[in-house]
């Protein structure tokens, strides 16, 4: 399958919270970073989502979710790797992600685990990494 992607507009807001509901993932702050938040449509419904946090030359990927019934079928693959050029074409040097289930995914795109302490200070101090996800949360981290 092939999923649209394109920026998400003000209007998808609303089913990107739900989305990120129902894969159990944080709200918390991604309506700040929306200008730099992809979805996928699938025959006009909003099946997938991806969030990039901007902190000049480091950003954190985050809400990376696919609806249940599409999983498994390169949407979240496609999401992840629109998301990982729209860091390189804003100079990104770094992409940070926290995860507690996805440590098998985001391996196949370069990421490898790291510690917290190793985290762009900018990075540190987002919502993701302060309050929104658990400090049993895997970081990773991927070169640009």
């Amino acid at each position: 399958m092939t999923p649209d992607i394109a920026p998400a507009a003000p209007a998808d807001l609303a089913a990107v919270f739900a989305l990120l509901d129902a894969n159990g993932l944080p709200r918390a702050g991604l309506d700040e970073h929306l200008a730099t938040t992809l979805v996928a449509h699938d025959r006009g419904r909003l099946v997938g989502c991806a969030a990039l946090e901007l902190y000049g030359r480091a950003a954190l990927l985050r809400s990376v979710a696919v609806a249940a019934p599409l999983r498994g079928r390169g949407v979240g693959q496609a999401l992840t790797s629109a998301a990982l050029a729209l860091a390189r074409g804003g100079g990104v040097r770094t992409v940070y992600l926290l995860t507690e289930t996805a440590a098998q995914f985001f391996p196949k795109f370069g990421f490898e685990v790291v510690t917290r302490a190793s985290v762009e200070p900018a990075v540190l101090q987002s919502t993701e990494f302060t309050t929104a996800c658990p400090a049993s949360a895997l970081v990773m981290a991927l070169a640009l």
